[in-house]
């Protein structure tokens, strides 16, 4: 709190004159009630108190003041919407009962511990923009954070707005060339962590993060790991110093003897009968008004009259006399405001008197209750007028059918409706038996709604036992604060009560919402001998006191404390009588109970006699409490638990306390277990749900041994307790609140106290904190969710949860997994006000729950993930070798068709250039068109035919000599839009004998972030000369262009647009095909920039290996959408048509943004066989026309043509999109054998492609587990962390491939994961780069495996992880068909905790978590995962998403996530070839390019 100094101590604070501390109390109500900001409150605070302070001053100020820490008390009724009858309180059932002083001072001690080793938590960062609902100044970031982040750089944040992704970039980072020297090109960037600016903002931030994570976890991971196969889940060891009980094992408790009494009635009704005729007008029941004012008192004889009324009614008037509604023993639903008690309680005698079972409920409209009243088979709902009034209607009049609730009668029950019996009509009462009297709805941890059956014979032995336990006598006046419908609101207050002759004073809370102290003041106006209450209304009256001398609470007998089962009922109880014991309130009157709607009243602490000793305190420890053990605290004060007792047993009842899980077994005296109960008072069944009752309502404990003691059946009550010396009861805890985390038992109260004990009045929302447990990775993970005050600023919410987190570690010893904090008043809430705690945990779990603050600590309590791997060294050239067997298995090897034995057309032996082979098929086919260009109307543009295509050729060729007097040999980059003019002046450069390179032009509205990858090529290949169009000319030397690169370096720009009608004298002709024909320059996913050099004899094997798979001729079409900058896109687009002579229908992909029917239409209008795309466009095509089918059917458009669609790709099959894509086109005709993909690396940019024959791609389930080993185990469909691969096409004519052990170089059996190496005829003989760096080139390009291949055959590495199988299909060559599965590159892969992981595979899981969740990339800084997420939905959700993400990267590849980024869409740059380049991304993170929406560090 900002003036602790000013604090005075509770002594000194009752030394303030009473009118100081009247205003005082006025202030602190107004400051919980939220009608003054926390600066007001201070500011007048210290006004009031300054003529004070000098003498209080000395006293110490740690010491907080009485009610200095409370958590606010409730206000502002909030209606909840479906039930306008409700005035419903929202400040919660769970505001102010777990104050407790002894709490706070304990924590406060704990956090000062903490305080000295300090640790800087980074504090997430947060977009202005997100959560509106905070003012702007709430939000403002801390100094070093108020820069707006340095957009200038990223691909994205200049085209974030327009939430579309921006046009496919290649980009490498800041220029890593492949075989480049470490050192030439990286100087700009200061390389502390792989290449991150050293003042970035997040590196400080996962700075802090990792060291978070250097201090050592408290349970230590134990060091062993099981079987190298599976990886083993961490087993918590239990503590070997764990406390275990020693005491002898208990034996049930006897209540005393349920006194015989002789004038008790045969039954509840009769009791009723008797007052209401021989005692007419003695009061039953006082109603309120809202400003706590009596309006009406129900009188015996009045009740009696008017339940005859309703039972008539009901029996009579509601059917026909043939066929009435109502039978005895059918259920009948009550459904009656909170503030009107009168009316229920007529109503619920009604239906005793008629034989008909009521079932009181809450609120109208939850679907639970809905289920309940389905089950008991209602068709009946009581209400008064005004309720049915507030009811929701339809238009015509009738009450809304709720969702989940059977179809109701509503009967109103309002006097001026009943029929008046005849003189000779009379109820049938029959003395109580075991026959149902009426049923009580309980919620269940999981959220389901119960019924509790209650027989007339528990009704009555249960008023008995109470009356006698409290001692009640006719005439006493009793005050009711509780809900009079259920527990002990309806036994004392509505049973007991008519039992007796007693008359209640019923406060509904809609009165203490204006008047907290209205139940004080009828006790003293009534001189109430009995009040019932919960420790939230001893606070409301404390905090509303105004030091009224008038009020004397001396006429209370017994002050029943109906909460009392709560471990900080005692801190109220205390506080309370030491202010309202000068008003005259004795110390023995105060009687805690425990009670449960099952086992009914467990026990109650029967009012003392004045002068003797009160009851002692247990105070246990913690640990011990979490170990199920009961040991008094010694060692550390900070985390004690002092409990008071509530009570004895029940007269007439028996008690047991048995272990809370696993069979009934009997606690020894020293454990902690569930207190059971058997007498006749309790509930008889959950209605309608055999099971369950009977594991609650039919417990026969057992001894050790596990044989029964006894034969009388208990009753589970749901409570956690022991029973102390004395026999007096303790109770630690309920089962519901039960946390068990690594078998330790924590309560959720508990931990709630804790959270309101650090000083939460100024984040957290009247007190307002859900405590549950979720089940992650194989254990209970706590959840703690608060409300956050609307005034409540970022940095106060952040180090309110950073302390919440420190306490509660430090006092319970238990990890908190997520904390969040959501705006006021967003939990779901009960009837009451209170937090729906099962509802929480469902929006929780399924992404809803919209927190405006969260705070993820999966590295604190996760200690059970499998120890990390050391590697095993695997087959090395010790392994057996015999034959083609390694270890016992056939080498992973394949082979596509031998190019040899195809016998082809003269073509090929005379011509061995493509150059030659284009100038021949000018003269033989002049007018044949090979290509055809398409726009976005699908209309051709532009044509070429064999001699058009020579011609122009030519003439580039000749400019190149006169304008850029280029030499045979030098490097040309080609610059140009996809399209036939790209195509020209590559042949022209052949023609020429210059060396083509061909790049994607930069982007006109994107400049700075492509045109430095242009300038990069240019630079990094030595191009003598640009060859572009006027157009992108004007733009390279354009201003902006100026500003992104230097302009005045270029190379000689030519433009190819006018060319003079000039021929060559003659056309060039390499010396020998092994000649460089052209550069290929590609950016890969991990940002490197590598060229590779392609040979005249490469081109021509690659062409003819195409043309044989794809049985490609002149008379064939084929329409391609790619791009045709580079690997087997270009050669598609620029090469194999010249070769084959087939004919190319050429679809630039960006014509299909504008246009999505583009590439189906033109398929269908061309009859096309075989069509080639891009990832990019599939995806394009699924997500864009997935609801436009019957369009395209309406078009007239059909797929059945298709052959073959082929993918062109270079990663693994992404089988997931190709389904969806034949799913979604299979209506208009497309087959699901057409689609398929291709593989290519860097050293080989063809080895698969499906083609036309040889079988169909198959399929195969790994183990994901085994993946991340570096092991394939190939496992069934549907098993669990099962990975579908398919196979990536055939192997091309003429290529073969080798699995090798990266590590080894040596080759490795089937179905061994491995690196695919490749030899063939089209390998690129090397890469290109400014220095030849001869190492790197001799080991990707030209290496021999270590042993075991005799040939000594040169193979390239691919750099990807992958493993052959042998089919039982048949190949075209008719040997049983070998399939090549690519799992992904090794560059891609993350090592982390020892082992590989794909980033597609935990992108895939995080793609699935949430429906606004658009795009998903992984990479890792210093050993911490980052996971950035694209938000497609509304900001409000972007924290959801934080828990979501983590639990599920959790869950399924058993990591912890770091960092969780949330973007919006169009962030996560993606190449041409549809790839997400991560590396680019984690640039940009790390140099805070991304203007994150949030980001969140897992603590």
């Amino acid at each position: 709190m900002a003036e602790r100094g000013l604090e005075p101590a509770p002594a000194a604070v009752a030394a303030l004159p009473p009118e100081v501390r009247a205003q005082l109390a006025e202030l602190e109500l107004e400051l919980s009630e939220g009608d003054i900001t926390q600066k007001g409150y201070e500011k007048k605070r210290s006004k009031l108190l300054s003529p004070y302070i000098p003498q209080t001053q000395e006293t110490e100020s740690a010491v907080q003041k009485e009610h200095r820490n409370q958590t606010p008390a409730p206000s502002a009724a909030q209606t909840s919407a479906p039930s306008k009858y409700h005035r419903t309180r929202s400040g919660g059932a769970r505001d102010e009962r777990y104050r407790s002083d002894i709490h706070t001072e304990a924590v406060q001690a704990a956090l000062a511990k903490h305080k000295e080793q300090k640790m800087a938590l980074p504090m997430p960062t947060k977009r202005r923009s997100t959560f509106v609902q905070s003012p702007a100044d709430a939000c403002t970031p801390p100094e070093n954070l108020s820069a707006p982040p340095d957009v200038t750089t990223t691909t994205s944040s200049s085209s974030s707005s327009s939430s579309v992704r921006p046009a496919n970039i290649d980009l490498p980072p800041s220029g890593i060339v492949k075989g480049m020297h470490k050192g030439s090109n990286r100087s700009s960037l200061m390389d502390t962590a792989d290449g991150v600016p050293v003042s970035s903002r997040v590196s400080t931030k996962i700075q802090q993060l990792l060291n978070t994570l250097k201090r050592p976890k408290r349970p230590p991971l134990k060091e062993f790991f099981v079987d190298d196969s599976e990886e083993i889940v961490e087993v918590p060891q239990p503590d070997p110093n764990q406390p275990k009980p020693e005491g002898r094992q208990m034996t049930p408790v006897k209540g005393e003897p349920l006194g015989v009494i002789c004038n008790w009635p045969p039954a509840l009704e009769s009791a009723l009968q008797r007052w209401g005729t021989t005692q007419a007008k003695c009061p039953c029941l006082t109603a309120l008004d809202v400003t706590g004012k009596p309006v009406y008192t129900l009188t015996y004889g009045k009740l009696w009259s008017r339940s005859l009324k309703l039972a008539y009614t009901l029996l009579n008037k509601l059917g026909t006399k043939n066929e009435p509604v109502l039978k005895p023993g059918d259920r009948v639903a009550l459904v009656y405001p909170n503030n009107d008690p009168v009316m229920f309680m007529v109503a619920f005698y009604g239906c005793l008197l008629a034989e008909v079972i009521p079932v009181p409920i809450e609120d109208a409209g939850g679907q639970q209750i809905g289920f309940l009243l389905g089950s008991c088979g209602i068709a009946l709902a009581l209400t008064s007028e005004v309720c049915l009034k507030g009811l929701p209607k339809t238009q015509n009049g009738e009450i809304v059918q709720f969702k989940g609730w059977p179809r109701l009668k509503w009967v109103v029950t309002d006097s001026k409706y009943l029929s008046k019996p005849p003189k000779d009509w009379q109820p049938h009462i029959s003395p109580a038996g075991t026959e149902p009297a009426y049923i009580e709805y309980k919620t269940s941890k999981e959220g389901s709604v119960m019924g509790v059956t209650v027989s007339r014979l528990a009704m009555l032995s249960h008023c008995q036992a109470l009356s006698q336990a409290c001692n009640y006598s006719e005439g006493e006046t009793v005050v009711n604060v509780l809900d009079f419908k259920k527990d002990a609101g309806l036994w004392h207050g509505m049973f007991a009560n008519v039992m007796n002759k007693m008359h209640t004073i019923s406060v509904p809370y809609s009165v203490m919402k204006t008047c907290p102290l209205s139940w004080v003041q009828r006790v003293h106006a009534h001189k109430a001998k009995v009040a019932l209450v919960k420790c939230r209304d001893l606070h409301w009256a404390m905090m509303a006191h105004r030091d009224q001398r008038d009020v004397s609470l001396s006429s209370l007998r017994m002050l029943i404390v109906t909460d009392g089962a709560n471990p900080w009922s005692v801190s109220s109880c205390d506080a309370f009588l030491s202010l309202f014991q000068s008003h005259g309130l004795k110390p023995e009157a105060i009687c805690p109970c425990a009670t449960s709607a099952e086992a009914m009243t467990v026990a109650i602490r029967r009012p003392g006699v004045p002068g003797a000793p009160l009851p002692g305190r247990a105070i246990l420890s913690m640990n011990g409490l979490s170990y199920g053990v009961i040991r008094v605290n010694t060692e550390d004060k900070n985390s004690a638990l002092t409990v008071q007792d509530v009570g004895h047993v029940m007269p007439g009842g028996m008690m047991c306390i048995v272990r809370p899980d696993g069979p009934p077994q009997l606690c020894k005296t020293d454990e902690i277990g569930e207190i059971c109960v058997s007498s006749r008072t309790g509930g008889m069944m959950y209605f309608g749900l055999a099971g369950v009752t009977k594991n609650t309502f039919e417990v026969i404990p057992v001894n050790s041994a596990g044989s029964p003691v006894g034969d009388v059946p208990f009753i589970r009550s749901g409570l956690l307790g022991f029973v102390g010396p004395g026999s007096l009861v303790f109770v630690v805890g309920k089962m519901d609140g039960l946390l068990m985390v690594s078998g330790r038992r924590h309560n959720a109260d508990d931990i709630v106290a804790t959270g309101l004990a650090v000083e939460s009045i100024k984040t957290v929302y009247r007190g307002r904190i859900a405590v549950f447990s979720v089940s992650v990775f194989y254990d209970e993970r706590i959840v703690v969710v608060a409300e956050q005050r609307p005034d409540a600023s970022e940095e106060d919410s952040f180090q309110w949860m950073s302390r919440v987190l420190q306490a509660i570690d430090s006092i319970h010893q238990v990890g908190v997994y997520c904390l969040a904090l959501v705006p006021a008043n967003t939990l779901p809430k009960t009837p009451l006000g209170g937090i729906h705690i099962s509802q929480t945990k469902q929006l929780f779990l399924e992404g809803s729950l919209h927190p405006c603050n969260i705070l993820m600590c999966p590295h604190t309590c996760v200690t059970n993930l499998p120890k990390p791997r050391q590697k095993q060294p695997g087959v090395g050239p010790a392994s057996v070798m015999v034959g083609n067997l390694v270890a016992g298995k056939r080498i992973a090897q394949a082979a596509g068709r031998d190019l040899g034995q195809i016998e082809e057309n003269d073509l090929v032996r005379k011509h061995q250039f493509l150059a030659e082979i284009l100038q021949w098929r000018a003269q033989a086919t002049p007018d044949h068109v090979l290509f055809m260009l398409l726009n976005a109307k699908g209309t051709t543009v532009c044509t070429a035919s064999c001699l058009q295509l020579h011609k122009r050729a030519e003439r580039i060729a000749s400019v190149l000599g006169d304008k850029g007097h280029l030499n045979a040999g030098d490097n040309v980059v080609l610059l140009y839009p996809p399209g036939i003019e790209l195509i020209a002046a590559f042949y022209g450069c052949l023609y020429a004998g210059c060396i083509p390179v061909t790049v994607r032009p930069p982007h006109a509205q994107n400049l700075t972030a492509t045109l430095p990858t242009v300038r990069m090529i240019v630079d990094v290949s030595k191009a003598a000369c640009i060859l572009t169009t006027q157009t992108l000319m004007r733009l390279l030397r354009s201003r902006e262009a100026a500003a992104a690169v230097d302009v005045k370096t270029w190379p000689t720009i030519i433009d190819t647009d006018d060319l003079p009608r000039k021929r060559l004298p003659q056309l060039y002709k390499p010396p020998t095909p092994e000649m460089l024909a052209y550069l290929d320059f590609s950016v890969s996913t991990t940002g490197m920039l590598t060229g590779v050099k392609m040979s005249h004899s490469a081109v021509n094997a690659l062409c003819r290996a195409v043309k044989l798979q794809c049985e490609l001729y002149s008379s064939r079409q084929i329409a391609i959408c790619l791009d045709p900058y580079c690997g087997l896109g270009f050669a598609l687009w620029c090469l194999c048509s010249v070769y084959s002579g087939h004919q190319s229908i050429l679809i630039p992909p960006m014509e299909l943004e504008n246009n999505l029917f583009l590439w189906l239409s033109t398929v269908n209008q061309y009859k096309i066989r075989d069509t080639f795309c891009s990832y990019s466009v599939m995806e394009l095509c699924t997500k864009g026309l997935g609801n436009q089918v019957e369009v395209l059917k309406t078009r007239g458009i059909n797929l059945s043509c298709i052959r073959t669609c082929v993918v062109v790709a270079e990663e693994r099959p992404r089988i997931a999109l190709q389904q969806s894509f034949s799913k979604l086109f299979k209506d208009i005709g497309l087959s699901p054998r057409a689609v398929s993909t291709t593989f290519g690396s860097r050293v080989n940019v063809a080895i698969c492609l499906q083609g036309t024959s040889g079988p169909d791609p198959t399929t195969v389930y790994v183990d994901l587990k085994s993946l991340r080993h570096d092991r394939v185990r190939l496992v069934e469909r549907g098993a669990p962390q099962s990975l579908l691969l398919s196979e990536s096409g055939k192997i091309l004519p003429g290529v073969k491939v080798v699995i090798v052990n990266p590590e080894t170089k040596g080759p490795v059996g089937d179905s061994h994961l491995g690196e695919i190496w490749v030899n063939s005829p089209h390998t690129a003989s090397g890469y290109y780069t400014i220095y030849d760096s001869e190492t790197l080139q001799a080991d990707h390009f030209n290496t021999r495996l270590s042993f075991g291949d005799a040939a000594q055959t040169l193979w390239a590495r691919t750099g990807y992880l992958g493993f052959v199988r042998r089919t039982e299909l048949t190949a075209a060559t008719g040997e049983r068909h070998d399939a090549l599965y690519v799992v992904g590159a090794l560059d891609e892969t993350l090592e982390l905790r020892g082992l590989r992981y794909h980033p597609i595979d935990i992108e895939t899981s995080v793609s699935r978590i949430h429906r606004s969740i658009a795009e998903c990339a992984v990479f890792t800084w210093t050993n911490l995962l980052v996971v950035v997420v694209e938000l497609c939905g509304s900001e409000q959700e972007a924290l959801d998403l934080v828990p979501l993400v983590t639990n599920v990267v959790l869950e399924e590849h058993y990591l912890i996530v770091g960092v969780v980024v949330v973007v919006d869409p169009g962030v996560i740059p993606i190449n041409s070839r549809g790839e997400k380049q991560r590396m680019h991304l984690r640039d940009s993170f790390l140099a805070d390019q991304l203007d994150p929406i949030y980001v969140a560090y897992n603590m």
